[in-house]
């Protein structure tokens, strides 16, 4: 609580999440910058309007900052409401040019819904139609080489007459066609460089640049965002794009880092490392510097009892002594009781694991004649120093050390590219400002970097 009320504050960042909407308020941005609180309410998209969600989490601000007359120089916001930034994505050989562009989809914050390869099909077609993503990114061909298929794709694509914003991110020598293309059928489309542009060499910064420029412009669909749009002064991110650009700020200064947010519905693990010299010298595929992978199948409340079921209930059961299909009854997005408190913990620690092993990489055995070969697939994490962890789970669940202590000591075995048991810090994300840090970072780049560093605390050296 402050001794004087507030009247005049340089910005505050709103996170309009899929259940809860948080507003985050900060000054002397300029100077010595200041977090001074947060305020929040539910979020309002299925009553048919998020603006009063984000209302109520300014009243509920002004409460706790003794401010009823509280105004502010700026408004920033990042959004994940109506299942945040949906895309589907499209190129030319998976393991090449449709991998490198889910790669920038993802990077820019989105959850990729569709990846197609090579000519698109009347099933793949009807697929996206019935689909009807935020965005499509359409891919294929190095610079200069196969035109065939991504202007066969273009085509099938643009008489659909999704009306959906394309971003064209696919071998440059096709550029022009592809647009004319496009213009034919009275379809918007964006171009920008290469995610592919020659073998074994990945530019995907451009087009996750583009993504969420487009973001911005076109596609917020939630209800009531248009009006949320004409408040804000800024850019409005998809929030774990606001994650990673967080991410990208503290790198530098840090070194090589990762950050794990388990939420409801998804668990998202963001990396920035460069990795060991020995590991890319055996490495299968290239791999990008800053990488995102989102796991729609862990999360902690849509994905609850999908998760029980996969590790057995008749297991939790005897581990936990409880009844877990009859915790899973009544089961809230947070935790009520001591006995949902113990599951969404076991829960959490299983999320934490199955993400961080499919983000991290692998040393494969392969045997040929002239004898074994070690090979490394996957992003190497194995000189990562600090695991950064945010989201609610792993700020505010009781237990969390615990839990953080056996993911940053999971690679007993020694089968993953990630570090050795006890050889990270751990710090929390104790204020629970990463994505707003990472949208206040557009603008405000030094005083985001210090308003984290002084969010994070660290638990375990």
């Amino acid at each position: 609580m402050n001794p004087e009320p507030l009247n005049m504050i340089d910005a505050v960042v709103a996170e309009i999440g899929s259940t809860t909407t948080v507003v985050s308020a900060f000054h002397h941005l300029d100077a010595a910058p200041v977090f001074l609180g947060q305020g929040m309410a539910p979020t309002t998209a299925q009553d048919g309007d998020v603006l009063p969600g984000l209302e109520g989490a300014v009243a509920d601000l002004k409460t706790r900052l003794n401010a009823p007359e509280l105004g502010w120089r700026a408004m920033y916001a990042a959004s994940s409401a109506a299942g945040g930034l949906s895309m589907s994505v499209h190129g030319l050989v998976y393991e090449m040019t449709a991998r490198a562009a889910q790669m920038a989809a993802l990077g820019a914050g989105a959850v990729v819904r569709s990846v197609t390869a090579g000519k698109m099909s009347q099933d793949d077609l009807e697929d996206l139609q019935a689909l009807r993503p935020g965005m499509i990114l359409l891919a294929g061909g190095t610079d200069f080489g196969d035109r065939e298929t991504v202007l066969h794709n273009a085509r099938a694509i643009a008489s659909l007459k999704l009306g959906i914003p394309v971003l064209y991110a696919g071998n440059i020598q096709a550029q022009e066609a592809v647009k004319r293309v496009f213009d034919r059928e009275g379809q918007a489309i964006t171009l920008t460089e290469n995610v592919y542009p020659q073998l074994d060499a990945l530019n995907i910064e451009p087009a996750r640049r583009e993504i969420q420029n487009l973001f911005e412009t076109h596609i917020i669909k939630a209800p009531g965002m248009a009006r949320i749009r004409e408040m804000v002064d800024g850019p409005i991110l998809p929030t774990p794009g606001a994650v990673m650009e967080a991410l990208r700020l503290l790198q530098p200064v840090i070194g090589d880092c990762m950050a794990l947010d388990i939420g409801g519905a998804t668990t998202d693990v963001h990396s920035g490392a460069e990795g060991a010299e020995a590991i890319s010298l055996i490495q299968t595929q290239p791999e990008p510097f800053f990488k995102r992978t989102v796991e729609g199948d862990l999360g902690l409340y849509l994905n609850a009892r999908h998760m029980a079921q996969r590790m057995g209930m008749a297991n939790i059961n005897q581990l936990l002594g409880l009844d877990t299909e009859n915790e899973l009854a009544t089961w809230q997005p947070i935790p009520q009781t001591e006995n949902q408190i113990k599951l969404a913990g076991l829960l959490a620690l299983e999320a934490g694991r199955l993400a961080i092993r499919r983000h991290a990489g692998t040393l494969r055995q392969v045997y040929l004649p002239e004898g074994r070969k070690t090979y490394a697939t996957g992003k190497d994490l194995s000189e990562v120093t600090t695991l950064i962890a945010t989201g609610g789970a792993l700020t505010r669940l009781p237990g969390n050390m615990n839990i953080l202590r056996n993911l940053r000591d999971m690679n007993t075995a020694g089968d993953m590219l990630f570090p050795a048991p006890g050889k990270m810090r751990v710090l929390v994300d104790q204020a629970y400002l990463m994505a707003s840090l990472g949208v206040l970072s557009r603008t405000h780049q030094a005083a985001a970097l210090r308003l984290m560093q002084q969010s994070f605390k660290e638990e375990m050296a």
